[in-house]
């Protein structure tokens, strides 16, 4: 686990009001598929949508299986998606020996008994994850009452005060939306860039789902950064993640250069927005979270910055390595800038 520092109570945002974009949204509670004011995610009909057969079927297992664990009692439902996806979909689909063959080149030395325990567990993350977040609401009640702590809480009490941009940066590790649910109970509005998914069918419930709560949500691309850093300008907050392969400078990642999108220090310095790593750390039971805000990263020079993102990433991963999703193909070869 990280620097966790001592437990601090955020500023607690007064009511959210209806006559607010985000009090229209809390008030959308009878509609799960209502888009967030102001986002760019469209909601695509989805007699529109033009894909293969492949992804048409995989979308009808997805919402199919989706659908029934949605039935089951909440700490059921977690469960069951994570163990579907690590002695089903994951080795069907080759998530496992995917996962197994980044941690070969990861940690060369580890018995393979090891590598398939660990190649094992991130799938379960994985399938816990994914209908975390598609049950947002019921998500966002079994984590009332957590606390984030680490020095970063304290300064962003200080951005809120002074209405300075915040990008919240972080990797897909634990559940990447625990921190952002946290905050938002809290009284914060985040919003976020998110890569939409490449089979459409399941991308257009997909981007339904993001954009149900919280900030402003845009669609990767020029409209949607456009979006994104019009809404920090005018001293929003955002989420992004940076732990895809992307083109951009080979930055060590694990010991293995990895190509890294220097898009959160670009926007950053262009925006005087204050970046803050924090991490959704799942905690024994599987089910509870603790929210970790590290500290600050100091600005400097896109490189730099990118830089200590990814060492701030690996000490989370350093002390949870089966929390992290090795199914990412992150050292693909990529084109340097």
């Amino acid at each position: 686990m990280g620097a966790t520092g001592q437990t601090l109570v955020p500023r607690i945002a007064p009511p959210l009001r209806a006559d607010t974009d985000a009090g229209r949204d809390r008030l959308c509670q009878s509609a799960p598929d209502c888009p967030r004011h102001g986002s760019t995610a469209a909601v695509t009909n989805p007699d529109q949508i033009t894909g293969s057969l492949a992804d048409r079927a995989a979308d009808l297992a997805l919402r199919g299986l989706i659908g029934s664990a949605r039935r089951l009692p909440y700490g059921a439902r977690v469960r069951l998606m994570g163990a579907v996806l690590a002695r089903g979909i994951g080795p069907l689909a080759g998530y496992r020996k995917r996962a197994e063959t980044h941690l070969a080149l990861i940690y060369p030395d580890m018995e393979t008994a090891d590598r398939r325990r660990l190649a094992r567990a991130c799938c379960d993350n994985f399938g816990r994850t994914l209908i975390e977040n598609y049950c947002w609401r019921d998500f966002a009640t079994h984590l009332a009452g957590t606390l984030p702590t680490g020095p970063g809480v304290a300064a962003l009490e200080q951005a809120a005060a002074a209405k300075r941009p915040v990008i919240f940066a972080t990797g897909h590790f634990g559940n990447h939306e625990a921190p952002r649910q946290v905050l938002t109970g809290l009284g914060y509005d985040i919003g976020g860039l998110y890569r939409p998914m490449q089979n459409a069918f399941f991308n257009a419930h997909y981007a339904r789902t993001m954009t149900s709560w919280g900030g402003p949500v845009f669609a990767q691309g020029r409209q949607g950064t456009m979006g994104f850093v019009r809404h920090l300008r005018g001293g929003g907050m955002g989420t992004l993640l940076f732990d895809v392969a992307a083109n951009g400078p080979a930055i060590p990642f694990l010991g293995q250069p990895a190509h890294t999108a220097t898009s959160i220090a670009d926007i950053a310095l262009r925006t005087d927005a204050l970046v803050i790593p924090y991490y959704g750390l799942r905690q024994p039971d599987g089910l509870s979270f603790a929210v970790v805000l590290d500290a600050p990263i100091d600005t400097g020079t896109p490189l730099a910055m990118m830089q200590a993102l990814t060492a701030s990433l690996e000490h989370q991963i350093a002390a949870n390595p089966a929390q992290w999703f090795w199914v990412h193909r992150r050292w693909k070869p990529r084109t340097s800038t």
